[in-house]
């Protein structure tokens, strides 16, 4: 006889999967204990908040789900984060956790039970509010059919975190041999099929975009979703379109190239702005149109009355959501766009001229200042210069990810993401453990001293895992974009004393360097790139440059600003 246990790590091995991501207690011990006999290998950051980023991070950039595991009570509080994050950012991702019961003294006077009965707090209820499905089996067959449909759904439609809950004998009895009903080869029970739009509406797609004088696509995280970089810049070249990504479209198409015009919304290029505003179509493309994508709906910005609307993406509900659309693609981003450039093209010369005015706005006088301490602009420009085609920047939450979209101009697809989801701080240091892990490249991982103090021990993690993110801390001492915003009145809680995060880094194993001048950036960023151990580069930023002053667009203030 085979335990359930084991039977679910062979599961996980038929699926493909190359890492778990999780901290060992409750039930989950039963899983884990069979980890070193597979060919799965288990990341055990230092906490299930780290695990679950890591985990959607994973998800995000292979399009394949990662593996979160760790006890209930944990799972459903610190590790909500990357779980909500994978939600609102479209990553896979399957929870593996569990109800931390103890049989018949689950409801005696409860600790940590997490079955949601009387005495106890309910996991599948907050489990139910973040992922798009969760099960809680309560056999051995249910546990591992309810695992190959979590597989499943998690990168069905469009993707996103799924959850089985391990309890009592579902775990730990042995799987039945001959069980009714039975559990299918997970392979054949866990695939999916793409959605592809309908002929009629890829031909009034294709009539739209032939039709425009001023076509531009908005890229969003869709594009990243589906790995459709390729067929973007097809379908831009077919219409002559020019390109603007959505905050999470950044580096869906390279922003050096001839088409390539900048990131919209109320942070985003003034020129990106005014081209989509300028625009007499636009096709838009895995992209929702959140409220700072539109300027929050500035009326001059995006205006469905006077401009043709072809929205793409693979959940009907999202196609025309915010803005009426005139025609709906609806369907997988990369077969959309496939179907596009198979079906058309056009010219109008105006597109490329007019990106090229409008990527002026990646620089600004600041970018080129020597002054210390060190300009966030120039800060921005001088990770730009050692950002090539196998780097990822993973950006964080607040000022640094706003100066980053502004003025770190992406070279080539796939080396820029940002915790643009739910946008929580302190996301941007696991996931840079992470993508390191999983891709191999250069990471550089870029937050506030808020942020990074929040996830500083995946520097540790780095170490122990033998990858070499290098973690540049944009140090204010204070959460600058909360304290930028108090104007004349006074917040609580927005300054920080000036923590030694060299001394942090020597700890965790790790080289630390504090930088207050361009060049000593400049020269630490290269040695850290080039080294084999994890660098913390400390920059002391000047806390004065204003990032909403500075970057709101002009739609955005056209209805007051500071709609955060």
């Amino acid at each position: 006889m085979t335990s359930t246990a084991a039977a679910l790590v062979d599961t996980l091995e038929e699926l493909g999967v190359e890492y778990v991501f999780g901290y060992p207690g409750g039930r989950v011990i039963e899983l884990l204990e069979h980890i070193p006999e597979s060919e799965v290998d288990l990341v055990r950051p230092r906490d299930e908040r780290e695990a679950s980023v890591m985990a959607e991070v994973h998800g995000r950039l292979t399009g394949t789900p990662g593996v979160l595991a760790g006890q209930g009570p944990w799972i459903g509080s610190l590790g909500l984060i990357g779980q909500m994050e994978a939600r609102l950012s479209s990553s896979p991702m399957v929870v593996l956790t569990e109800a931390s019961e103890r049989g018949e003294y689950s409801t005696l006077a409860p600790y940590q039970q997490a079955r949601g009965d009387y005495g106890g707090f309910s996991l599948p209820s907050i489990l139910d509010g973040v992922t798009k499905e969760w099960w809680f089996p309560r056999t051995p067959i249910e546990t591992l059919r309810s695992t190959q449909l979590a597989f499943k759904h998690a990168v069905a439609d469009r993707p996103g975190p799924t959850a089985v809950i391990l309890d009592g004998d579902a775990i730990t009895a042995d799987v039945p041999a001959d069980p009714t009903p039975p559990a299918w080869d997970a392979r054949e029970q866990a695939r999916t099929w793409d959605a592809a739009p309908t002929a009629s509406d890829v031909a009034a797609a294709v009539d739209a975009l032939e039709a425009a004088n001023r076509p531009v696509i908005i890229a969003g995280n869709g594009v990243h979703a589906a790995q459709a970089y390729d067929e973007l810049a097809a379908v831009a070249d077919a219409y002559d379109c020019v390109v603007v990504a959505s905050y999470l479209g950044k580096s869906t198409y390279p922003e050096t190239e001839d088409r390539a015009a900048g990131v919209v919304g109320s942070f985003g290029h003034e020129g990106a702005n005014r081209l989509v505003s300028e625009a007499d179509t636009l096709l838009v493309v895995g992209c929702r149109l959140n409220p700072m994508d539109t300027n929050w709906q500035a009326p001059d910005f995006i205006r469905p009355d006077e401009q043709m609307i072809v929205h793409a993406d693979v959940d009907t509900r999202n196609a025309g959501w915010v803005y009426p659309a005139d025609v709906g693609l609806i369907g997988d981003a990369k077969a959309s766009l496939e179907a596009l450039a198979e079906a058309g093209g056009a010219e109008n010369g105006w597109a490329p001229e007019r990106a090229a005015d409008a990527r002026d706005w990646f620089t600004a006088p600041e970018c080129e200042d020597d002054s210390a301490p060190i300009k966030p602009q120039r800060a921005a420009k001088e990770i730009q210069a050692v950002v090539d085609d196998e780097t990822i920047v993973t950006a964080d939450s607040g000022n640094n990810r706003f100066w980053l979209l502004y003025y770190l101009q992406t070279p080539a697809v796939r080396t820029y993401f940002g915790s643009g989801g739910v946008g929580g701080m302190g996301w941007a240091n696991p996931a840079a453990v992470s993508a390191a892990l999983t891709t191999g490249k250069d990471v550089i991982a870029v937050a506030g001293d808020g942020g990074f103090a929040m996830t500083m021990n995946s520097v540790e993690t780095a170490v122990e895992y033998g990858v070499a993110p290098t973690f540049v801390v944009l140090n204010d001492t204070s959460l600058g974009m909360v304290r930028q915003m108090q104007g004349e009145r006074e917040i609580a809680g927005v300054e920080f004393h000036d923590t030694d995060f060299v001394k942090a880094a020597e700890a965790f194993g790790a080289v630390g360097t504090r930088v207050t001048a361009p060049d000593e950036f400049a020269d630490a960023l290269a040695e850290g790139k080039a080294a084999d151990v994890p660098h913390v580069i400390d920059v002391r930023i000047d806390r004065e440059e204003d990032m909403a002053e500075t970057l709101a667009s002009s739609f955005y203030e056209s209805i007051g600003g500071l709609h955060e």
